[in-house]
């Protein structure tokens, strides 16, 4: 298998180092909107993840001052007005895949948004784990504005859970833009930083959570989305098997060694 710290991304710069894999769409002179094979490379990466333990955790940046404009007009909606129907919904099952990646990959991801993130890029936000974002951040979910519904790769589904039913309906329903500020105080977004402090503290984040013990986080990260589908009851006894799972690795071991002898744990992951 290849290993992701040596490939090479074709539409979006892709970086590695310290355990960190670092996404950065590369059309920022256009907002950096996504393409059919931008939204296929992506949805590839994300599932590679899954199957890779060397990378831990997953930055997503802006470029030039925006995060992503969503599907450009020119490369994907124009050309979908001239799909049947089949051709329509292979495509919307593909980027509903890179949702799906996004959520499977097993890997915490972190979205730092600055400028526009809209249609497709505000699902790229809203399919992250953590969302921080600049103060001049505008998160719209237009689908509505170009004639379409607002439940598109997932987001009827998992907006209401972040932000509440009620103010998801109004951002999907009316398309309007969510100020970094609203987007905060709704938990879309959990912190605000300067535009020159976001692509260090999103690293900063990225680094320690890749620091820390990641069969557990990929643990977390699969309650934490598999949870709303079960009863209380349900989530406890899931719980308490993927916590039984936790305390077989040997970065329990490792933890409670250092403990007992005054050091901090170095984890593997294992």
């Amino acid at each position: 298998m290849t290993r992701l710290e040596d490939v090479t991304a074709t539409h979006f710069h892709w970086h590695c180092s310290h355990g960190v894999g670092t996404i950065k769409l590369n059309r920022p002179d256009r907002k950096n909107p996504l393409t059919f094979e931008s939204y296929a490379e992506l949805k590839t990466l994300f599932l590679q993840l899954a199957l890779q333990q060397t990378i831990k955790t997953v930055v997503i940046l802006p470029n030039g001052g925006n995060f992503c404009s969503g599907g450009d007009v020119h490369d994907i909606i124009g050309p979908l007005l001239d799909k049947d129907t089949l051709g329509l919904l292979n495509f919307t099952r593909m980027t509903g895949d890179l949702v799906k990646a996004m959520l499977a990959c097993g890997k915490p991801i972190i979205a730092a948004v600055d400028g526009v993130a809209v249609g497709a890029g505000a699902i790229l936000a809203m399919a992250s784990d953590m969302r921080i974002a600049t103060p001049q951040a505008k998160t719209a979910f237009l689908f509505t504005r170009v004639g379409l519904a607002g439940c598109d790769m997932g987001a009827c589904a998992i907006l209401p859970r972040i932000i509440g039913q009620s103010r998801a309906a109004d951002l999907l329903f009316t398309g309007r833009s969510m100020s970094a500020e609203e987007g905060q105080q709704w938990g879309f977004y959990s912190r605000i930083v300067a535009v020159e402090a976001l692509e260090e503290t999103a690293q900063d984040m990225a680094k320690k959570i890749a620091a820390g013990p990641s069969f557990a986080h990929m643990m977390t990260k699969t309650q934490l989305n598999h949870e709303w589908n079960m009863s209380p009851e349900q989530a406890i006894e899931a719980e308490a098997q993927g916590q039984a799972l936790c305390m077989q690795t040997q970065d329990f071991k490792r933890a409670y060694e250092a403990f007992i002898n005054k050091q901090t744990p170095s984890f593997e992951g294992n």
